[in-house]
Parts: structure tokens; sequence; C-alpha cells
């Protein structure tokens, strides 16, 4: 049974990268807070970001499987303002991610510290060296392991994070189990009219639809030595990813609502994110979320390390880079950016859902690019972008914008 689990998770590998960079620590933090203030209501918004997930992870691997180029080295090679274009995006997602890194890196080692005093209270009072501590031995040993330099290896790092994360958040899903019928209910489109109610929904599209996902694809697809005799497995790859991202985020947002909703509280602390579970199933429970939580965490800091000298190696000669000097300067300044919660001791939660609105102002650029490339014949042949693909781009760029539209009033409203 094992085996056969492996073997499926090793037939995604790329994919695996996706559900990294989506399901981290900011990810559990907005379904959290989002299940304990409003139960399943934003349901909807998870099941929309999957399907266009979906839909541009299709677009951009199958782009690279025809023609052989990376993203950005794509964009400067063949769109009027492709270089401006390119600089742009590497900018933006980059400013996002690292303002991910950071409330990452500070819930986890927020949550390790509050977990670890539940059984040892004696070290209460010293929060903010035992935290910082925390996280620079894990930024640290991430960054050791970055030093490795194979795709391969990566991947199957990342197969362990996730495993772990999906397996503890499905379980404690079935530990809780809220009523069915409530989960369902929250797949009728509405926004909670209460303060920060836009910013949660923006958060959601923000982890949810990275544009981070979809512009590394090719490179990983690229390592994984995938060819276009692999047209199959990456529909499959990325097909497989948004269920899985779509199933283990609501199993998150369903366990908070059972656990807080139902009985008015909502979520201020990272301690309250640990401890979801202890009035159902005691330290046990704990155990497991807690597990789950610190997996999503690690799983995301590894791939968000990389970005930006994926990108600009991407950018400069459309390759897959994890052995150059530059890789290694640049995953090092990210290691210390990451550390700025801690040093500061801010509160993770609130850095981390604001980190998350920023992801999405950028989407409808990368959408916009593809969306041009992927149509032109000259490039594609028959396997150019069909009514479906084209109707599933369309659709993704006009959610993208509504939700950018809908994230800038979020970050007006709250510093009103």
């Amino acid at each position: 049974m094992l085996s056969k689990i492996l073997k499926f998770l090793l037939g995604i590998g790329p994919g695996i990268f996706a559900i990294g960079y989506t399901i981290g620590t900011g990810s559990v933090t907005s379904m959290i807070v989002a299940g304990s203030r409003f139960g399943m209501q934003l349901l909807w918004v998870l099941f929309l970001s999957c399907v266009f997930s979906w839909v541009m992870m299709e677009a951009y691997g199958r782009y690279y499987l025809v023609t052989g180029e990376t993203a950005l080295f794509s964009f400067k090679k063949r769109l009027k303002f492709g270089g401006p274009i390119g600089i742009l995006i590497i900018a933006g997602i980059t400013f996002g991610q690292w303002n991910s890194l950071i409330g990452i890196l500070g819930i986890s080692s927020n949550a390790i510290f509050e977990t670890i005093a539940m059984f040892f209270p004696a070290i209460k009072g010293s929060e903010y060296w035992w935290v910082l501590g925390i996280a620079v031995f894990i930024i640290s040993t991430m960054y050791i392991v970055l030093l490795k330099g194979k795709y391969s290896f990566f991947e199957k790092i990342l197969i362990l994070f996730v495993s772990l994360m999906g397996l503890s958040f499905l379980l404690s899903f079935f530990v809780v189990l809220p009523p069915m019928d409530d989960v369902m209910l929250g797949m009728i489109p509405s926004i909670p009219q209460v303060e920060g109610g836009k910013m949660l929904v923006a958060a959601f599209v923000g982890t949810t639809m990275a544009s981070a996902t979809f512009l590394s694809r090719p490179l990983f697809i690229q390592g994984k030595k995938w060819t276009k005799e692999n047209l199959k497995d990456q529909q499959t790859d990325a097909m497989w990813a948004a269920i899985l991202i779509f199933l283990i985020s609501g199993a998150i947002m369903a366990v908070a609502m059972g656990a807080f909703y139902e009985k008015g509280q909502v979520v201020t602390r990272v301690l309250d994110m640990v401890v979801t579970l202890e009035p159902i199933a005691g330290k046990f429970a704990i155990a497991i979320f807690f597990l789950g939580t610190l997996a999503a965490g690690l799983s995301s800091i590894f791939p968000i390390l990389m970005i930006a000298p994926l990108l600009l190696a991407d950018f400069s000669k459309g390759e897959l880079d994890l052995e150059s000097k530059q890789f290694k300067v640049m995953t090092g300044i990210a290691c210390l950016i990451g550390l700025t919660v801690p040093i500061f001791g801010v509160n993770p939660i609130n850095a981390q859902i604001l980190t998350q609105v920023f992801n999405v102002f950028i989407l409808p650029v990368v959408i916009i690019c593809m969306l041009i490339l992927i149509n032109r014949e000259s490039l594609m042949g028959e396997h150019k972008a069909g009514i479906a693909l084209n109707l599933g781009m369309l659709s993704a760029l006009i959610f993208a914008c509504i939700i950018s539209v809908n994230g800038v009033m979020a970050i007006i409203e709250s510093f009103n």
C-alpha cells in the first residue's frame, strides 16, 4: 500500500512542487481564520481558485513540453515589451513570496515553541529567544539542504513534507467530521460583509492561485526530464495537484469550523491554531494537527527560498539552475529576510494574511502572457489552446482581475 502511494506521488513530481508552493502556513492560516470566523462560507473561493490553478498549470506545462521554452525566457523572446514585463513579474513574485516566507517562518517557529511550552511550561517568559533560535535552526537546515542542488533530492524532500501534511489534515478532518450539509453550503458564492472579509478572500486566492506555481512549472518539468511524449502525464499531474490542494485546504477549513466556529471562537494566536483539536481528542489530536502545520510550513519554505534565483535563471537563459553561485547567494539572502518576524517579534498571523494578498496583483499579467503565447499556431501547432482551455484561461483572468480589485480595497480598508 505504501509503495503504491509513493509511486503515485513520484508520478506527479512537478505537482508536488505546486502543492508545496500553494499549501504553506499562509494557506493554513487563511483557511483556519476563515473557518473559525465564517464556517465554510468561502469554500467556493477555494474551489474556483483550484479550478483556475489547474487550468494555468495545464497551460504552462503544455507550452513548455511543446516548445521546449520556459516561461519568462519565452516572454522576453516572443512578446513585445517582454523584457520589462519579465522584470516586473520577477520583482512582483519575489516580493510576494519573500513576504510570505517572513510569515511562514514566524508561524512555524511560534507553533513549535508554543507546543513545546504546553509540555514544558517553565520556558514561558523567554518566548523571544526560543522562537528566534527555532527559526534560525529551521532556516539554516533548509539552506544546507538547498546547497545539495539536485532536483530529484528536492522532490523526495517535498514528497515527505506534503505526505505528512496531507495525512495529518485529512485525519484531523475525520476526527472532527463536521456536518456535510454545512460544508456544501460553502459552495454558494458570498463574501462575508464584515471587517476583514475582503482581505480573506484576496488571501485565499493569493495563496491558492500562486503565480510562482505557474511560472516555475516549466522549470520543474524540465528537472523531471519530461518531453513532448509526456503531455498526458503533465495533464494528469496538473489535475491531481489541483485536486489535492482543494481537498487538503478544504479539510483545514472544515476542522476550524468544527472546532471554533460552532463555539463562536476566533483564531488570534498561533497557539489557537495548534490546539484546535484539543477539546475533541486531547493532546494526540494536537500532535496530529501540529505535524500537519509544521509540514505545511516546511514544504513552503523550501520552494520559496528557491523562487528568485529560479526566475532569474529562467529569464536569462531558460534553464533550471540549482547549483550556481547566484542560486546559493540569493537563497541565502532569502533566508535572512525570512527571519524578519522572529527578530522583530510581530504577530505572525496578521503578517501572513496581509502578505498573501500581495500575491494576487501580478496574477493577471501572468495569465495574459501565457494566453497570448499558447494561442500562437506557429509555436504550438496542433497543441495550441482549444475552446475549453481558452475559456478556462479567460475565466481565470476575469476572476484574477476581480480579486485584485478586491485586494486593493481590502488593503485600503486595513489602513483606514
